[in-house]
C-alpha cells in the first residue's frame, strides 16, 4: 500500500497563509493611501463650521456688515448665485474643471482663490507660477494692495506665487507672495497661499479679520463656493481608481503574478505522476452474484429474479444467433425454434412466459433457460 504525497488542505493553508497575510497587508495599505487622498480638508473653511479650521466667525462678520453670504457646493449653484456685483470665494479651486472655473471667474466681479495648485495655475492662470513654500507665520504686507495695507500684519504663509504685472504681498521665505493679486477685466483675482487668516482659530489674531473683510466684503453678495466631490459636474475631471494607482503598483503586481506562476510550476513538478493504489480486498464475481441472490430471496422477489435471468438469456441468445439487440420477441422465438427444432410455443414459454411465483419455479426456469442456450450453441 503506497502513501499519497499530494498536499492536503492543511498543508496548503500552512504554506500559503504567510503570503496571503502579506498580500492582505499590502492591499490594506493601498486602500488607506487611496482613501487618504480623498477629502482631507472636509469642513475646512465651512461657513457653518465652528471648528478651528472652519469659517463661521468670518461669515458672521461679513453678514453683520450687510454682505449676503451664499454657500454653494456645486458648479450649478455657484453659477446661479453669481452676478455682476458679487465676490466669488473658491476654497479648493483644483477640484473645478478649467472651463467651468473660467466661466465662473468671468461672471464674478472679484475672485479669491485659496491655495490654488498646479492644475488651476496651468489651465486657468498660466502666467502665475508657484515660488516655494513657507511656514505659516506673522507676515508684513510689503505691497500696495488696499486689503493688505488696511490689514497690516496677518497670519499667512504656505504657497508663494509670482506673476508678471501682479501685485505680490506677504512674501514668504523664497520671495514669492503668499497673497498675489491679478487685475482682471473690471475686477481682480486674488490668490492666498494659506487659508489660515480666514479660519476661526486665527481670525482674531493680527489683522486677519480686516484682511478677510476687505477681500470678501467689497460687494453686496459673496458666493462661498466649497467644491464637492459629489458634484455631477465634476465627472469629467474625476479619475477612476485604476488611474489613481501608481504605475509602480502595476509593475509590482506583474512581478508577483510571475512569481506565483513559477511557484505553481515548481510545486506541480514535485507532485509527480498519479500513484495507483491497489484495493486491500478483492471481491470475486461469484460472491457478488451470491450476495445479490440473497437479497432477492430475502425480499421474496422471485418474479424479479426470474425476469432478470430471462433478460440475460435473451441478450446472449441474440448475440449467438446474430440478431440485432433490439430484435423483438417473435423474431427471437422463431430463430431459436428453427435452430433447435422445438415448438415455438415451448420456446416462448421459457423466454417470455408468465412471472415465476416461488423459489422452486425460479430454479426450474433457470434450468430450462440453461438447456435452451446449450441447445442453441450445439446446433
Amino acid at each position: 500500500m503506497t502513501t499519497s504525497v499530494s498536499p492536503d488542505v492543511r498543508r496548503i493553508w500552512r504554506g500559503s497563509r504567510l503570503p496571503l497575510a502579506l498580500l492582505a497587508l499590502v492591499v490594506a495599505a493601498a486602500a488607506l493611501l487611496l482613501l487618504g487622498r480623498g477629502d482631507q480638508t472636509f469642513g475646512a473653511l465651512e461657513p457653518g463650521s465652528y471648528e478651528p479650521g472652519g469659517a463661521h466667525a468670518l461669515a458672521k462678520l461679513l453678514a453683520d456688515q450687510g454682505v449676503d453670504v451664499r454657500t454653494v457646493h456645486t458648479i450649478g449653484e455657484a453659477d446661479d448665485a453669481l452676478g455682476e456685483n458679487s465676490t466669488l470665494l473658491v476654497t479648493q479651486p483644483d477640484l473645478v474643471p478649467a472651463k467651468r472655473f473660467d466661466a465662473l471667474r468671468r461672471r464674478a466681479a472679484d475672485v479669491v482663490l485659496v491655495t490654488p495648485g498646479a492644475p488651476t495655475l496651468k489651465d486657468s492662470l498660466p502666467l502665475v507660477r508657484p515660488v516655494g513654500q513657507s511656514a505659516v507665520d506673522t507676515l508684513s504686507p510689503q505691497c500696495t494692495v488696499a486689503a493688505a495695507v488696511a490689514a497690516g500684519d496677518v497670519t499667512l504663509g504656505g504657497i508663494g506665487y509670482a506673476a508678471p504685472g501682479a501685485r505680490s504681498c506677504y512674501p514668504g521665505e523664497d520671495g514669492g507672495g503668499t497673497l498675489l493679486q491679478l487685475a482682471d477685466d473690471g475686477g481682480t483675482t486674488t490668490l492666498l497661499g494659506s487659508s489660515s487668516p480666514l479660519t476661526n482659530g486665527k481670525l482674531a489674531e493680527q489683522g486677519n479679520a480686516a484682511l478677510g473683510l476687505h477681500l470678501l466684503g467689497q460687494h453686496p453678495k459673496l458666493v462661498w463656493y466649497l467644491p464637492s466631490a459629489s458634484d455631477p459636474a465634476l465627472d469629467d475631471s474625476r479619475k477612476s481608481i485604476f488611474e489613481l494607482i501608481p504605475d509602480g503598483w502595476y509593475f509590482g503586481a506583474a512581478q508577483v503574478g510571475i512569481a506565483v506562476a513559477l511557484l505553481a510550476l515548481w510545486r506541480a513538478r514535485r507532485l509527480g505522476p498519479v500513484v495507483t493504489e491497489p484495493l486491500p480486498i478483492v471481491v470475486r464475481a461469484a460472491e457478488t452474484a451470491e450476495g445479490r441472490a440473497r437479497l432477492y430471496r430475502r425480499a421474496k422477489a422471485a418474479d424479479h429474479a426470474g425476469e432478470t435471468l430471462r433478460e440475460a438469456a435473451r441478450t446472449r441468445l441474440r448475440t449467438t444467433l446474430g440478431l440485432p439487440r433490439d430484435a423483438d420477441a417473435a423474431a427471437l422465438v422463431t430463430s431459436v425454434s428453427e435452430r433447435v427444432g422445438r415448438p415455438a410455443n415451448d420456446v416462448g414459454a421459457v423466454l417470455y412466459g408468465p412471472p415465476v411465483t416461488g423459489d422452486p419455479a425460479l430454479v426450474r426456469l433457470a434450468g430450462e433457460l440453461d438447456r435452451v442456450e446449450r441447445e442453441v450453441e450445439r446446433s
